[in-house]
């Protein structure tokens, strides 16, 4: 799963939110494990004890044995009953632990935004209705479930009932002895035990179900971004050439169009600014050129030649891009450099950081380039992280260098 989200464009993790697919990775995953788990060891020794029993009892009185198929039609037609009614809310459930997750996650990466506004027991409570709606759900599923354990007992104790009356009109007639009802008796604590065991992998399958088909949304999703059949590994020069691109978010979106007829011609070495309104369109513009998302009509060419045709990993590494929100990992300053470029030298490092003004801050740093980053970066300010994305994203030397940036003009 980690590996498929890895292949996502934008659009494609556009349908699932983080903390679904966090709940997908952890709980989901968990359950079908304890599932098969479960299976592992029961699946072999229940049936093989009931299948066993069930003929030692055909074998002993054919009649008196037409008992346990009726049983086992009507406790068939119970737990599918059950599992019907479960299967939907339990689909229900792990939405709510969507739900329940975003909100813990929320909470604590903006945890100093609650506490500078005092709103602990605003998320407090937030937390707490996600809870209670989880919980709510979880007694419903789990009282229907709990059916099945006195469906089970009814029908089980419901063929020793009947077989002690029948046994003993045969055992009367001659037909039967004393000592094959006695065995009869033993098969059928053999078979209550079977049933008992697999009516545990039916609970655990009901609540996997629905984890199994969540896991499967995720690896179905088919990327929608790929590489053509024979891609362009060299991008000449960074002339960027924008033909009359339309442009809508199709998911999580209301549809309209983002950009519309946007004709747009940027020269090789060039140095443009693009300016305007919050949400007008400039974040989504630039993300065109690196194709992480795909135009709706025209095209997007980088080096004359339309983003389409080029190798994505090749497209990426020439189009470097420092993105509104600042992101580090965590690990050392050199670290996060080096994702910019993977084998860069110390001094191509420092080289960046000059360029970017980034380097007097180090430089005041206890251990300089060696100064641990925090996860998400919060042991710098601001400044500094954008300073050091900037410098990641010239160790790259690309052809084309996009800021997308904040900024007030007065």
């Amino acid at each position: 799963m980690y590996e498929k989200i890895q292949t996502f464009s934008f659009s494609n993790i556009d349908k699932f939110s983080t903390a679904g697919l966090v709940t997908r990775m952890t709980t989901d995953v968990t359950n079908v494990q304890n599932a098969y788990q479960m299976i592992l060891r029961i699946t072999v020794r229940a049936p093989l004890m009931l299948i066993c029993s069930m003929a030692m009892c055909f074998f002993i009185n054919l009649k008196l044995s037409s008992i346990f198929l009726v049983a086992m039609v009507v406790l068939a037609i119970a737990l599918i009953l059950i599992m019907s009614k479960t299967t939907k809310i339990f689909d229900q459930v792990f939405r709510k632990y969507d739900d329940l997750n975003a909100s813990v996650q929320e909470n604590v990466s903006a945890i100093r935004v609650v506490k500078a506004f005092v709103r602990e027991e605003h998320e407090n409570e937030k937390f707490s209705a996600a809870s209670e709606r989880l919980y709510k759900l979880f007694v419903k599923a789990e009282g229907i479930l709990a059916l099945n354990n006195p469906v089970m007992m009814l029908v089980v104790y419901g063929c020793i009932t009947a077989l002690s009356w029948f046994g003993a009109r045969f055992i009367v007639g001659g037909n039967l002895t004393t000592g094959e009802l006695t065995s009869m008796f033993s098969y059928v604590m053999s078979i209550l035990m079977s049933l008992m065991m697999l009516s545990m992998i039916f609970v655990m399958l009901t609540m996997s179900a629905a984890s199994g088909r969540r896991i499967a949304e995720v690896l179905d999703e088919k990327p929608d971004l790929t590489n053509p059949e024979k891609p362009v590994m060299e991008i000449p020069d960074g002339r960027i050439d924008f033909d009359h691109v339309s442009f809508s978010y199709k998911h999580g979106g209301d549809g309209e169009e983002t950009l519309h007829d946007i004709d747009l011609h940027i020269a090789s070495g060039e140095t443009i600014g693009i300016i305007g309104g919050t949400g007008c369109g400039k974040s989504s513009l630039v993300n065109l050129i690196s194709r992480l998302y795909d135009v709706d009509k025209g095209s997007v060419k980088v080096g004359g030649r339309n983003v389409r045709e080029y190798d994505m990993e090749m497209l990426r590494n020439q189009v470097a891009v420092v993105l509104q929100k600042n992101v580090l990992f965590s690990g050392t300053i050199l670290d996060n450099l080096r994702w910019g470029k993977e084998n860069a030298t110390e001094e191509e490092c420092r080289e960046a950081c000059r360029q970017a003004c980034a380097d007097d801050f180090i430089e005041k740093m206890p251990k300089k380039y060696e100064t641990w980053i925090e996860q998400g970066g919060t042991n710098v300010s601001g400044g500094q992280k954008q300073r050091l994305c900037i410098a990641r994203a010239l160790l790259k030397k690309p052809k084309v260098l996009i800021l997308d940036v904040n900024c007030r003009i007065a």
